[in-house]
């Protein structure tokens, strides 16, 4: 936890970058009849039955200090998916970065072996020398600052039925156009000394 806490206080450095990395499903669900419009004193209406259009996979990319986000949405959450995002992450959105440290859960699928899995050794090798992953803790999530966003996306986004992919596309698109010309940064306020005193109970005790 302390890990993750002391990145977030660290200055920017355009060199080596902070950013934060989450990802969650989204069930796409088509209307079946007439959305009846919103009129004054009562919101925009749809009718009980819907269709499912099956989920897609939104993924969030949060770089705290400078305020830029980036969302993507794929078809599925696979190892290869997660490993595609980390090369457009790596060679087209941060191609001069020395180096990003990169905040993340620990699922099976954030493994630096997802590179080696998608793509030849060379490239994996060369986008992973360029990372350095930092691992949320367990029942740490809300420590990903990446998880903040996604909340954020959802409550101002996508609280209405969605039918299909390009839809869903279309809306986080323009969720981050708008978030990204806000620069809408974080101010992480909770510091080690916070964390030590609120999880007391958590740290090792030695017999003086």
């Amino acid at each position: 936890m302390e890990d993750i806490i002391e990145l977030y206080c660290l200055p920017y450095d355009p060199e080596i970058l902070l950013v934060c990395m989450d990802e969650q499903s989204r069930q796409l669900i088509g209307e079946t009849g007439k959305i009846i419009a919103a009129e004054p004193g009562r919101p925009e209406r749809s009718d009980y039955e819907y269709e499912r259009n099956g989920t897609a996979n939104i993924f969030m990319f949060a770089e705290p200090l400078s305020g830029r986000r980036h969302v993507s949405v794929t078809e599925r959450r696979t190892a290869s998916d997660r490993a595609e995002e980390i090369k457009e992450l790596a060679e087209v959105r941060y191609p001069d970065a020395r180096l990003i440290r990169l905040v993340c859960d620990n699922l099976n699928t954030h493994k630096i072996g997802s590179l080696y899995e998608t793509f030849p050794p060379e490239q994996a090798r060369r986008i992973a020398k360029r990372l350095e992953i930092h691992y949320t803790p367990k029942h740490g999530s809300w420590l990903n600052i990446a998880e903040i966003e996604l909340s954020a996306l959802t409550v101002q986004c996508l609280t209405r039925r969605i039918p299909d992919i390009e839809a869903l596309r279309n809306e986080t698109n323009a969720w981050e156009k708008r978030r990204n010309e806000n620069q809408k940064t974080v101010d992480w306020q909770f510091t080690t000394e916070d964390a030590r005193i609120r999880f007391r109970r958590l740290c090792p005790k030695f017999n003086s």
